[in-house]
């Protein structure tokens, strides 16, 4: 028996090309496609995404990304009968597949651009308040006490 793809850092398009077969294609539009995919070494199921994309910047020639998410069995029954949610980015939330323009493809883990968010949302929501702090000009012990009591109760919402 092959090798998980689960257990792979980096996957050559080749690999996945010989490995990975569509099983039930779920939407197929213009510009992107859904389908359950299966592994036919392991028997592994994933729910393959692609889109097409076009760079005006550049060439403008189209250009199709794929990503594959792993899902287990009753994820595979509840897609094929229409069940379950599959839009991309909404229901990717942990890690796939995705590939890149060197020929492989690597896992992206989404929680790590969900922490960023909420991380950049702290910051912005600190820097605020030290812009109204130095906007109202008042430096007085009582103040900066304020101050400093808003700072510490946002930054132990956060943990």
């Amino acid at each position: 028996m092959e090798t998980s793809l689960l257990q792979q850092q980096k996957i050559s398009a080749e690999t996945i090309a010989s490995r990975i077969i569509s099983v039930k294609e779920l939407v197929q539009t213009e510009l992107d496609m859904y389908e359950v995919s299966k592994d036919v070494e392991t028997g592994e199921h994933y729910l393959h995404y692609a889109y097409m994309h076009r760079d005006f910047t550049n060439t403008g020639e189209p250009e199709s990304f794929h990503y594959l998410l792993p899902i287990d069995s009753d994820d595979v029954l509840g897609l094929i009968f229409g069940e379950q949610g599959y839009a991309y980015p909404e229901h990717w939330q942990k890690s796939f597949l995705r590939n890149g323009p060197e020929g492989f493809y690597i896992w992206f883990d989404p929680s790590h651009e969900a922490q960023q968010t909420e991380d950049d949302a702290i910051a912005q929501d600190l820097l605020n308040k030290l812009r109204v702090f130095r906007e109202n000009g008042n430096v007085d012990p009582e103040a900066v006490r304020k101050l400093l009591e808003e700072l510490d109760e946002t930054r132990n919402k956060k943990e």
